[in-house]
């Protein structure tokens, strides 16, 4: 017997079943309970220019950037904008409810196709701004040619109530080498729906970090596919997470070509009632011999109501592999805390350069110096402004 299960109301206005609990991937983060209003697509907000240029500005990369596209409530702004749109097609199709959503409520997204080396960031900057509660969502295709270098920054910032879905194809060629980075500042109303699928080819190298501090629902799945040899891929992340903030990852390493490695390490930050979620897995396909895997995420729980699941997971079909996995959450370490404090360093400073320096080891595989010391400078504004709140 068939039993229907009524339509919640943000279902009604998708016309798309949302995840929920009883789907495996999606077990602590369950879209059915937690999206309670409906956010209409194709919503036309008009924003002031002094809004748009005060949102730019406040990027933690606004002086840094070499270039800038630039999109407002789902759409690309030139006057903000140095690039143009490239002609790269997407590629990216699968039955997973989120991204049946962005394939049909995209309004616009990068398409970039780079060659040769660039030694200034690129940062792609989304902003959302105050306006009745609607869908905003972006496609985004970078691709990597061959040879060719590049640092990428993919930056959300938004104001108010609105649902952000967001994709972004990225394809290395051979020998080729991206820097990402990409930070997710949202308002605390807002929710953060976000796919990263990256396709790697012969010995390229990635290096990813993503930081998660801004939403008070995010949720992202990245999936890296290896479709050669020789390739190095570092993946890493941090959640600094206060309020009733709820951040799940869901991360997936797919070696399927031999003689590659890849690393992937998460520090996250949890105060007040937070909940942080960490699913990673690491599949080594039958023909992978020789692969070098590691994987580990890590949690620093401030108070006792917050909260820090891990799902660490290895799906290995050969037999000549280095592969391993951890987790591990906790409270700070009091005795480098009474370290610290016997110094005459005040408890509440001591505690925040042991917080920094937790959440700062994630920092370590950017490899830019001036996008990690924007990133050092936003983690201690988070600590400043968490101690005033005390």
């Amino acid at each position: 017997m068939n039993v229907l299960v009524p339509k919640t109301l943000a279902e009604t206005v998708f016309g798309l079943a949302l995840p929920h609990r009883k789907m495996e991937d999606w077990r602590w983060t369950d879209l059915r309970q937690l999206i309670d209003k409906p956010y209409p697509p194709h919503q036309k907000v008009t924003a002031s220019a002094q809004d748009i240029d005060r949102l730019v500005k406040s990027s933690p990369f606004a002086k840094m950037a070499g270039a800038r596209m630039v999109f407002v409530n789902g759409h690309l702004s030139p006057r903000h904008s140095q690039l143009a749109r490239e002609n790269v097609a997407t590629r990216l199709g699968s039955d997973e409810p989120v991204l049946q959503m962005n394939r049909a409520f995209a309004t616009d997204g990068a398409h970039l196709k780079i060659s040769g080396t660039t030694d200034m960031p690129i940062e792609l900057l989304f902003l959302a701004t105050r306006a009745e509660a609607r869908t905003v969502a972006t496609h985004n295709v970078i691709e990597v040619e061959q040879g060719a270098s590049a640092t990428i920054i993919e930056t959300h910032i938004g104001e108010g109530s609105y649902l952000a879905n967001s994709v972004t194809e990225i394809r290395l060629g051979e020998a080729a080498r991206l820097d990402r980075v990409k930070v997710e500042l949202e308002d605390e109303d807002a929710f953060h729906l976000a796919h990263a699928n990256v396709t790697l080819g012969s010995s390229s190298a990635l290096n990813d970090f993503t930081l998660t501090s801004g939403a008070g629902v995010n949720r992202q799945n990245s999936t890296v596919e290896f479709h050669g040899q020789n390739i190095d891929a570092k993946v890493s992340g941090a959640f600094m997470l206060g309020g009733k903030q709820h951040a799940d990852t869901r991360l997936v390493i797919d070696h399927q070509q031999p003689h590659c490695s890849s690393r992937e390490l998460f520090k996250c930050v949890m105060d007040n009632h937070a909940r942080g979620i960490f699913q990673g897995k690491v599949m080594v396909r039958k023909h992978a011999q020789k692969t070098d895997g590691k994987q580990s995420s890590h949690a620093l729980l401030l108070s006792e109501t917050a909260e820090f699941d891990a799902k660490p997971e290895l799906e290995i079909f050969a037999d000549d592999v280095v592969c391993g996995h951890g987790a591990t959450s906790g409270d700070l370490n009091h005795d480098h805390l009474f370290y610290l404090m016997s110094r005459g360093i005040p408890e509440a400073d001591a505690k925040s350069l042991l917080i920094a320096a937790f959440v700062g080891e994630a920092f370590d595989v950017v490899v830019n110096e001036n996008i990690r010391e924007a990133l050092a400078a936003f983690s201690n504004a988070w600590l400043t402004r968490r101690r005033r709140a005390r």
